[in-house]
């Protein structure tokens, strides 16, 4: 598991502040994705991820839980815990403070920790909001965080996240012909086997979260069929 990630293709992300409609993990374990990421940036708890982590398990997919901060950590019952470096926020919290801070007061299991490199784009979502992203960058800038996160800090997963709207694919080209080791993941605005298609040509992993909600079960196996 703890190297397996680096093929994954398709991921879903389940919001812990959010509802699932009836019958939705069944589905979703049904829809070929590779693996269930449990992530929200408000109003999640260490219940609420607790909660929605007992529901996942039902899927028989790999787990991963990805925290907004050190309350939504979760160990037991995971398989793996990605950990998001906000590069472009104006606000070192969400480069290093948070991660210091839970170094501090946890007992980190560092064989499930997978650290990513976030470059937000949309300053209109709440995790644009909270990290105080500079979401108005372009391809070079993309390219040099991206650049930076692969050869300088060695991040094994760089995150082009757009959370809600669907992005610009020439900015992920650019962060993809910027690295070499970095996996590329895509989230945002996937809702459609064509916008799936598209961003796959650049990014290694597409993330798809909001679709699962707003259009339902069969629109994520079209996702996932466009890319496997």
């Amino acid at each position: 598991m703890h190297t397996r990630w680096k093929n994954w293709v398709h991921v879903t992300k389940l919001d812990p502040d959010k509802m699932l409609p009836p019958g939705a993990i069944a589905g979703i374990a049904a829809s070929g994705t590779d693996a269930l990421m449990l992530s929200g940036t408000l109003n999640v708890t260490a219940e609420n991820m607790s909660a929605l982590a007992q529901e996942a398990k039902a899927s028989g997919l790999p787990l991963i839980v990805e925290p907004a901060g050190p309350e939504a950590v979760l160990w037991d019952g995971v398989d793996l815990v990605f950990v998001p470096s906000v590069l472009n926020s104006a606000d070192v919290q969400w480069i290093v403070g948070q991660h210091r801070t839970w170094v501090q007061c946890q007992q980190v299991r560092w064989e499930k920790v997978v650290p990513e490199a976030y470059i937000v784009l949309n300053p209109n979502s709440a995790v644009g909001k909270v990290t105080r992203a500079t979401c108005s960058i372009g391809g070079g800038e993309v390219a040099s965080f991206a650049a930076l996160a692969d050869h300088y800090f060695h991040f094994p997963i760089v995150y082009i996240e757009y959370s809600g709207m669907y992005g610009d694919p020439a900015l992920v080209k650019a962060a993809c012909e910027a690295v070499e080791t970095a996996v590329i993941y895509y989230g945002g605005g996937i809702d459609s086997a064509e916008r799936a298609r598209e961003m796959a040509q650049y990014a290694d992993t597409i993330v798809v979260g909001n679709a699962v909600y707003e259009k339902g079960i069969d629109v994520l196996k079209a996702t996932v069929r466009a890319i496997q």
